[in-house]
């Protein structure tokens, strides 16, 4: 995987498919048993940290950054982690500073703009609470 050639630090069965964007690979680490699917954008200008046996679905937009909107619009710089388990669903935007609970579901469409508990879905713009996971 080319990632890895640029610093990347990507696990073991890593499918990682076409059209996806990395900002600076040398700040991407990714889990084993993962997913990143088709037309992600990962816009890691900070550290984004991918536990194991993730997945991210499909057009998904995943963000270390942002501006500072009260004074002087300089950049402001958030590390992302998304733990074990969790699945951002298709079309997601996940925001800066954001920690996504292990085993976590974001429905599709939604807009993560606060962390996430273990073991919960969310979903909606901005995300809420919908149930806990029921997991068999």
């Amino acid at each position: 995987m080319a990632l890895r050639k640029f610093g990347a630090k990507i696990g073991k069965n890593v499918i990682y498919r076409q059209r996806t964007r990395v900002k600076y690979p040398w700040k991407l680490e990714i889990g084993d048993n993962c997913w990143i699917g088709e037309g992600v954008w990962l816009h890691n200008q900070g550290k984004l940290i991918i536990g194991n046996d993730v997945v991210i679905s499909q057009e998904s937009f995943i963000t270390t950054g942002s501006h500072d909107t009260k004074h002087s619009m300089d950049l402001i710089v958030r590390d992302v982690i998304i733990e074990s388990g969790a699945w951002i669903t298709s079309r997601c935007i996940v925001l800066s500073g954001v920690k996504i609970g292990k085993n976590s579901i974001i429905t599709p469409g939604s807009v993560v703009n606060k962390s996430t508990e273990a073991g919960n879905i969310y979903g909606g713009n901005p995300i809420k609470f919908i149930k806990e996971r029921e997991v068999i």
